[in-house]
């Protein structure tokens, strides 16, 4: 089947279908019916919802623990959309690119977990690891895959709940925390964004993706959402992207690169908005961004192990065993106790969750 253009229908499978990122996914293919077209969508519950979101598109629906490794192995599709949570993603992720599928990648933990084994995967196939978290989306929009020029990558943050509230970290609730004044996410993805461990994790994920240092990669708090990202260049020119904070403008281009396709959504109006903000981020008030870089450079397992480490503390501070002030302390604690190995294979990666799972059994 052709499009228009000449171009083939780009087969897709949406692993995560359920979530809010794999939802606007389905609503992406959903509304380009001419150039997009899912193969197959797998969601790890919620078994009466994919299947509502596979017959929507026409594709086979998968439901259960190993069904996002079936839904890659079972079928063919030119991409593969991962926006599931955690280590789990990293199964199928490598499937997809050993079955020579490129990637549009939606979960942060991949990469910090097993960033040098799934770009050598992708390298090794030739297959193309496409971001979808927006600042991601937005530095891969003004440089591609070549960042030859590039000095310097920022990051922009929202900044969170607790960006001006003279909040006494030790005493905020997980109500507080999940309050998010921007994005409607998960639980773990919104506490992530007020304790401002996501734009660590980001920073992570950003130098795997394009090569970068993470000293390279600075953030910048930018409440109105509008600047996902920007990229200077070794000449002083300076880019960035902008686009109304809506997750389907990065899913859309993710799985339509490199072509861009008309959609029927917000455009941004910049006189409307009037002023774009930035400063600094504070990081004694968020510690986080700077865990995660020093992670980054003990290397190892050190930021797999403090991925795990942030997903156990982040549960137990819903579950009220943990104060949200403890959180970044408790997983850079762990980062640092990490054996040390490199973790080049699922076993080594596998390996630093558990001895996550055990440090943080033994101070929660």
């Amino acid at each position: 089947m052709e499009r228009e253009t000449g171009k083939k229908l780009k087969r897709t499978i949406i692993l995560g279908a359920t979530g809010s990122i794999g939802r606007n996914a389905v609503d992406v293919v959903a509304t380009h019916p001419g150039e997009l077209a899912a193969v197959a969508t797998a969601a790890l519950n919620s078994r009466e919802a994919n299947e509502s979101a596979a017959r929507r598109l026409g594709a086979k629906a998968y439901t259960g623990a190993d069904a996002a490794v079936r839904a890659v192995e079972e079928n063919d599709a030119d991409i593969c959309l991962v926006a599931m949570t955690g280590l789990a993603a990293l199964a199928p992720v490598l499937a997809a690119i050993r079955k020579g599928m490129d990637v549009a990648l939606a979960t942060k933990e991949v990469l910090v977990m097993a960033g040098r084994l799934v770009t050598a995967e992708a390298r090794k196939r030739n297959v193309h690891i496409i971001p979808v978290d927006s600042e991601h989306s937005a530095i891969f929009q003004c440089t591609g895959f070549s960042v030859r020029s590039v000095s310097r990558l920022v990051l922009t943050a929202s900044g969170g709940p607790f960006l001006d509230a003279p909040t006494d970290m030790s005493r905020v609730t997980p109500e507080q925390a999940l309050a998010h004044p921007r994005w409607k996410m998960g639980p773990k993805t919104t506490i992530d964004s007020a304790t401002m461990m996501n734009k660590g994790f980001e920073v992570a994920e950003a130098s795997w993706l394009f090569g970068v240092d993470a000293s390279r990669i600075d953030i910048l708090v930018h409440p109105e959402s509008v600047v996902h990202s920007m990229v200077e260049f070794e000449d002083g020119a300076t880019l960035a992207q902008l686009s109304p904070p809506d997750m389907r403008v990065a899913i859309q281009y993710a799985l339509t690169w490199p072509d861009r396709l008309r959609a029927d959504r917000e455009k941004l109006d910049l006189a409307r908005l009037g002023a774009l903000t930035f400063r600094a981020l504070d990081e004694k008030r968020f510690p986080g961004p700077g865990a995660v870089r020093r992670a980054m450079a003990a290397g190892g397992c050190a930021a797999a192990a403090m991925a795990a480490a942030d997903e156990l503390a982040v549960n137990a501070f819903l579950e009220g065993r943990l104060g949200f002030a403890d959180i970044v302390p408790l997983v850079e604690d762990c980062a640092a106790a990490a054996p040390a190995m490199e973790c080049d294979s699922p076993e080594a990666v596998a390996e630093a969750c558990r001895f996550a799972k055990e440090f943080c059994r033994c101070r929660l």
